[in-house]
């Protein structure tokens, strides 16, 4: 009886291991598929996928894909079987862009819904995105984000930080920054999904969308919390790699390199003159104080709290000298030195 057992344990572990190399074919008759990568974030799923539960409109599965995880959501997942339609993947680590791509080559809904793990969607995220596509088919979309209010302090001056005029010259934040997206099924698959980019694939799939000629529009109705990062350590690190991917797809695209995209490298330079400056003249320093108050008083207005206010220089100063730095760093590399995506910062991909 036990060798029995045993056999049939090993078949079963062969299966799996064969389904969880190949894409598994399902009948494609969802309308959405949700498609989350996670990575050492367990936490935040749980979070994300408990808003899930509270959406009115129902037609929708949850694909969540484990990115090598060292500390895994599987437990999470699970509590969730009985109350959503949830597929859950664990596979070696690759980064975002192909992680997506494995999510989404196992999942069966008409339109991709591409979710970071730190997300929280709103009651009615999915109706205002069924009510838009009912007034007119699109190809793609994508939506705005807010914090919530069970945001810690440092986390509302790190999203004023990516939202505000003042640190990113209105390319992100309010109504206009598609910040979470959806792609029609057909989209997705022609253009071969996401690239093995490391930083920047999600603008680089953007840019390919808008290449191709397909149709995309913002939902403004279809807004999500968008916690970033916790701390200020690892939104720095967030932002770095942001620089080093606006280089990235400047090799690639270069047409998509915009004035916009210069100013926090032109800031970080601009601080360091100033710095360098102090011990000569303090009246060098004018300007950064200047600009600290500004951000500050902005902040303290926006969130209604000086705590807040405060944090919020803090954040800006690392988001644009993060950024920036990023941004020289990989200029240098890719530029100067001409060294390729993969070679130039190899300490920074997955390992």
């Amino acid at each position: 009886m036990h060798g029995k057992i045993t056999v049939c344990h090993q078949i079963k572990t062969y299966l799996c291991n064969i389904n969880s190399r190949n894409p598994i074919k399902r009948d494609r008759d969802m309308r959405y598929s949700v498609i989350i990568p996670v990575y050492n974030r367990p936490d935040e799923a749980d979070e994300l996928l408990q808003s899930l539960t509270r959406q009115s409109f129902k037609d929708f599965e949850v694909i969540i894909v484990e990115d090598g995880s060292s500390v895994p959501c599987k437990d999470v997942a699970e509590r969730y079987q009985n109350i959503l339609d949830i597929h859950y993947y664990a596979k070696p680590n690759s980064g975002p862009g192909q992680t997506r791509n494995y999510g989404a080559e196992r999942s069966r809904g008409e339109y991709l819904i591409i979710l970071d793990s730190d997300c929280i969607l709103p009651e009615g995220y999915f109706a205002a995105v069924e009510e838009e596509l009912q007034k007119a088919p699109t190809d793609a979309f994508g939506g705005p984000d807010r914090a919530h209010v069970s945001f810690t302090d440092i986390q509302k001056a790190i999203n004023y930080s990516m939202t505000s005029f003042f640190t990113t010259g209105g390319i992100r934040g309010g109504k206009k920054k598609m910040d979470n997206m959806g792609v029609r099924r057909e989209v997705y698959e022609t253009l071969g999904g996401f690239s093995r980019m490391r930083f920047g694939e999600d603008i680089d799939f953007s840019i390919r969308i808008f290449k191709g000629g397909y149709a995309c529009r913002l939902f403004p109705g279809a807004w999500v919390y968008h916690k970033r990062r916790t701390d200020l350590k690892k939104f720095f690190k967030q932002v770095h790699n942001s620089g080093i991917a606006r280089i990235n797809l400047y090799k690639k695209y270069p047409e998509s390199l915009k004035t916009v995209h210069l100013l926090p490298a032109a800031f970080t330079l601009g601080v360091a003159v100033l710095l360098a400056g102090a011990p000569f003249c303090l009246y060098s320093l004018l300007p950064i104080a200047l600009y600290a108050l500004l951000v500050c008083t902005d902040s303290t207005l926006r969130n209604k709290s000086l705590r807040i206010g405060v944090y919020s220089i803090a954040a800006a100063f690392i988001q644009l000298i993060g950024y920036g730095t990023g941004f020289w760093r990989a200029w240098w590399n890719r530029c100067i030195c001409g060294k390729d995506e993969f070679e130039a910062f190899k300490k920074n991909f997955y390992k």
